[in-house]
């Protein structure tokens, strides 16, 4: 049997799992805690020679002996994916197996690497164990050393230990590691991602003392009242001595000022030790509070000596009946779930890129992620426990292509597989139990269930009874703590709410962040602050995995699934996060970041300036804060001050007064809004001070009305009537009207043309990867295939003005469903347009409409806008609440969101007015009779809908220019709730107005500014 087809050979010589942590010879350096300074550290990582195969059988058989002569190998850099190197094949599906399902045989054809290289090795660190540790190896790998043999082993993403002190020697060494890409694990680690193989994570050397600390368990206990502590430490010591073992402990606080301090002697031989001791009102750790002292351990054992630093929180997670509970207080999750992903690196993943993930959350509201779905390198954990992040750390496991088959839980119930599922656990728990961050274990991620689980479980617990065990598809929640589902809608959340669960709830995965969306968070979010017995969740997912590529012409792009001829492939359903692929924060994650708010604000009497101050965090007094408030008309600021937020308690409210009531509507004919920054009052880990984590907008009852402008003026209005065509000229422009059409053909002022594509109504947009359900009903009905018959065109003139009347039906072929759509355009005598829109459902339309608006193409010189509504990014109906109100500008190119699956983006909604100007000042100013969807670009929806990656586009010389009366939800359903019913676009009757008002370089901010002009 081939050892990469046997689910019963895990490993061969691998160390047993263990804590991570680092040995060091002085306080000194173990208080640096830099792995560089630990005793025989020895970084492998670097150009190794690699020597690729389409077949294990193929590999020379002495390739890793001494006088192999490997100088004609390639170079690879370590760590990498080897993919991403030119090798092999990029591969990406979501849940079904590139392969034969034949569990436990993989492909004959199993790309294979060969990597070698030299190490060297003085006396003096030959003089205890040598341990060489691989942090991440796809899929199977043998180690080899100097010729010999070491070991095997299996786990991609956890780690693997090898003692190869009897196989090392002074001087010069050579290291050989054969790593498969494929192996019967693969039928576990199937986890929505990239296929990608080889050494990815670091490869390093350690030495330790011939007696040292294996192992280290710290744990945490705090009193009934969750005030006063006792620490625990465990350790087992290795190697033999007839001395005896003398360690000195030692808790130190932020600042290194000692908290306790005590030494202890064990009798020789002993290879389990420990202490327990008390400490009085320890500050507790919270995402928060992330507060960590630091434990010295230092051990000698005659003339030997290791210090070892360890990081300490003090906290406890408990589950007590449907809730959980950290350090006794209630709490919930705000969380994302995260994938290792690089789009040049793929799953090498650098420090820095791990750091600005994290602090990104951080800064966006973020109090938890789940490691969805396989351990991450240990810095992650680290800097989770020093930012304050809560983690669900999980396992290595996943057999989501069983489903194709019909059999999701064949793997899990299969006996000859316990082993392998139980390992994966063990080995994650002991690497990472120490880190106060983890409060929650899970056993692995779409594998169905069955008696490995069970296993797990039961495993996990004897190794670890202090945190909840969490695995989604246990559903009658059997062996977990936590009941979890996956995207279930809010009315099925709700429903859960209402329910007495034994135990408490949370939605593991929802708000599924493809493209532009998800939509409806607020929703969600409103359901967790309903229900206690609901404690939030983990939105899917936090990175889209695009891969960096360049075209032939140098454009960059991100490469997803079918991009490199493989097949099956999932296409891009990896572009799916709240970020962009590099780090960038979409459009959704600002907006999860305002529902998430730490703090919530109300009005409560605005013409005395009371507003309602709720704080939401957990555990923290707002005095952290300072609140910023201004208050504005249009662009102007007429007033604004600063004040620093009381130490309301968490989950409580106060009453709080700001200094407006002098205030009057100073600006005429606009709004006045009083716009409030919470904003960090000190600098912290991850953001500077003033750092803002939320903003609320309240509208003041204070408006001054002047009259408004009449659009008719004392001047002349020629019109000229041809055959087809009806032209109306005034002072300084002119417009032509298709007379067997209706259509606007041309507005001409001062002789330059403004129109491109003519007017006309609209209901397509090209569409977001939520509607990517709904599109096969658009599509089975024809939806996209409309076509206008006109009814008639009439036109009456007037003195100053001219009404031109168009009525048409807009319907697709075969079915008998449309809309009436009636125009109306309005030629003033001075120049202004008027178009008014009427539409009229016939017969029975698809369940929800992508828009209903006003559709027309402006020439590309008109290339900065302003406008009146929420901003500066985009906003849809069930995604705004990040925008405020107000009066923005921007060039049309600063409107687009680039999303790496081009689609609709841009939209700004409840829209009350919008100019476009030239670089010479003159331009258009727009207002609708009601609010209005806009948006603009240099790019059709066809362009849009039918590019398939960002390097398809190309820019267009005009601008499509869309002026809706609506525009349909996002919702999240590329795989997970669609569109709410309030926020579904259905086929409606509908009636607005827009005025189209020209102004010149003199007049752009009295017209732009003070939106004068109505309908």
């Amino acid at each position: 049997m081939l050892d990469w087809e046997n689910e019963g050979l895990l490993h061969k010589n691998r160390l047993n799992p263990r804590a991570h942590f680092f040995t060091y010879d002085s306080r000194e350096k173990a208080l640096s805690n830099q792995p560089g300074d630990s005793k025989g550290f020895k970084l492998l990582n670097g150009m190794w020679k690699f020597s690729y195969y389409e077949n294990p059988l193929l590999v020379p058989k002495e390739f890793y002996s001494e006088d192999f002569d490997n100088s004609s190998w390639d170079r690879l850099e370590v760590p990498s994916c080897w993919q991403l190197k030119g090798y092999g094949q990029m591969q990406y599906t979501d849940e079904g197996y590139p392969f034969t399902v034949n569990a436990p045989h993989v492909p004959s054809e199993n790309p294979t690497g060969l990597y070698s290289r030299d190490f060297y090795m003085s006396t003096e660190e030959l003089s205890g164990e040598t341990i060489i540790r691989f942090d991440g190896v796809d899929s199977i790998f043998y180690l080899y050393i100097n010729g010999n043999e070491v070991g095997m082993s299996k786990g991609s993403r956890l780690t693997a230990e090898f003692d190869i002190s009897s196989f090392v020697k002074e001087g010069r060494n050579k290291i050989d590691v054969k790593v498969l890409q494929w192996s019967e694990a693969s039928y576990i680690e199937d986890q929505d991602m990239w296929w990608l193989s080889g050494i990815f994570r670091d490869v390093f050397l350690i030495s330790r003392e011939r007696v040292h600390i294996e192992d280290l368990t710290i744990r945490t206990d705090l009193d009934a009242d969750y005030r006063d502590a006792q620490l625990n430490v465990d350790m087992a010591v290795a190697g033999k001595t007839q001395e005896e073992i003398k360690v000195t402990y030692t808790l130190l606080d932020r600042d290194e000022r000692i908290v306790h301090s005590e030494e202890r002697s064990y009798p020789a031989g002993n290879s389990s030790i420990s202490t327990t001791f008390d400490v009085a009102n320890p500050r507790k750790w919270s995402a928060e509070d992330p507060y960590l002292y630091k434990l010295l351990i230092e051990m000698s054992v005659g003339e030997t000596r290791e210090v070892i630093c360890q990081r300490v929180g003090f906290r406890t997670i408990e589950v007590k009946g449907n809730k959980f509970y950290l350090n006794g207080r209630y709490f919930m999750i705000k969380g994302v779930n995260r994938h290792d992903h690089d789009p040049r690196n793929g799953r090498t993943v650098s420090k820095e890129r791990i750091k600005r993930d994290l602090i990104l959350m951080k800064q966006h509201n973020i109090n938890a992620v789940r490691t969805s779905h396989y351990p991450n390198e240990p810095y992650f954990y680290d800097l989770c426990d020093e930012l304050g992040l809560y983690v669900m750390a999980e396992t290595d496991l996943e057999a989501h292509g069983f489903m194709w088959v019909e059999d999701l839980s064949r793997l899990s119930c299969n006996p000859s597989w316990r082993d392998a599922y139980v390992d994966r656990i063990e080995r994650a728990v002991h690497r990472e139990k120490n880190h106060p961050s983890i409060i929650f274990w899970s056993l692995g991620n779409e594998s169905g269930f069955g008696d490995n689980f069970r296993a797990m479980a039961a495993r996990c617990r004897e190794l670890d009874s202090t945190r909840p065990i969490h695995y989604e598809e246990d559903r009658e929640a059997e062996v977990v703590d936590i009941i979890s589902t996956m995207y279930s809608s809010t009315e099925k959340m709700d429903g859960f709410g209402q329910e007495e669960n034994s135990k408490p709830r949370l939605i593991c995965e929802y708000a599924h962040a493809m493209g532009n969306g998800p939509g409806g968070l607020k929703e969600y979010q409103d359901v967790f602050y309903k229900y206690e017995n609901i404690q939030g969740g983990f939105v899917w997912e936090w990175i889209d995995h695009g891969i960096y590529m360049e075209d032939e012409e140098g454009r960059p792009y991100y490469a997803y699934g079918g991009d490199y001829g493989d097949y099956p492939n999932n296409s891009n359903f990896c572009i799916d996060g709240l970020v962009f692929p590099d780090q960038t924060p979409s459009p959704g994650l600002k907006e999860y970041k305002k529902v998430i708010e730490p703090v919530k604000i109300s009005p409560l009497n605005m013409e005395e300036g009371r507003v309602e101050v709720k704080n939401m965090l957990d555990f923290t007094p707002l005095d952290i804060f300072t609140l910023k408030w201004e208050v504005c008309a249009g662009e102007e600021i007429l007033l604004s001050g600063s004040q620093d937020l009381e130490a309301i308690l968490p989950q409580e409210s106060a009453d709080l007064t700001l200094d407006i009531a002098s205030v009057r509507a100073l600006v005429k004919n606009t709004d006045h809004w009083l716009n409030m920054y919470v904003v960090t009052r000190s600098s912290t880990p991850w953001a500077e001070a003033g750092h803002e984590v939320t903003r609320e907008q309240i509208k003041l009852p204070i408006y001054r009305e002047e009259e408004y402008s009449s659009p008719i003026v004392n001047l002349p209005l020629n019109v000229e009537e041809e055959d087809h065509a009806l032209t109306v000229t005034g002072h300084e422009f002119s417009i032509t009207f298709c007379k067997v059409r209706g259509k606007l053909l041309s507005y001409k002022l001062n002789e330059r043309e403004v129109i491109e594509r003519s007017p006309a109504f609209n209901m397509w947009r090209a569409p977001i990867d939520n509607d990517m359900y709904v599109k096969k009903i658009w599509d089975k009905k024809y939806f996209k295939h409309t076509a206008e018959s006109v009814f008639s065109v009439d036109y009456n003139i007037e003195d100053k003005f001219v009404e031109v009347t168009t009525t048409t039906r807009v319907a697709p072929p075969v079915f008998e469903y449309g809309y009436d759509i009636t125009y109306i355009y309005r030629i003033y005598n001075s120049g202004i347009l008027e178009v008014s829109l009427k539409g009229v459902p016939k017969n029975e339309f698809p369940a929800m409409l992508p828009k209903l608006g006003l559709q027309l193409g402006i020439k590309g010189d008109y290339s900065k806008t302003a406008w009146y509504g929420r901003g500066e990014g985009e906003s849809y109906c069930d995604s705004k609440l990040a925008n405020l109100l107000g009066v923005y500008r921007m060039d049309v190119e600063g409107l687009f969101t680039n999303y790496v699956y081009p689609q609709e983006n841009g939209n700004r909604t409840d829209t009350m007015w919008v100019s476009l100007t030239t670089n010479k000042g003159d331009g258009l100013f727009i207002k609708g009779s009601r609010p209005i969807d806009f948006s603009a670009h240099y790019y059709t929806t066809e362009d849009l809908e039918t590019a398939t990656h960002q390097n398809k586009l190309r820019k267009r010389e005009f601008i499509t220019l869309n002026l809706d009366y609506a525009q349909n939800g996002l919702g999240s359903n590329s795989c997970g709730q669609e569109q709410l019913p309030q926020y579904k676009l259905e086929a409606k009757e509908f009636d607005y107005s827009l005025l189209f008002v020209p102004f010149s370089k003199d007049q752009i901010d009295e017209v732009a500014l003070n939106s004068k002009y109505t309908v």
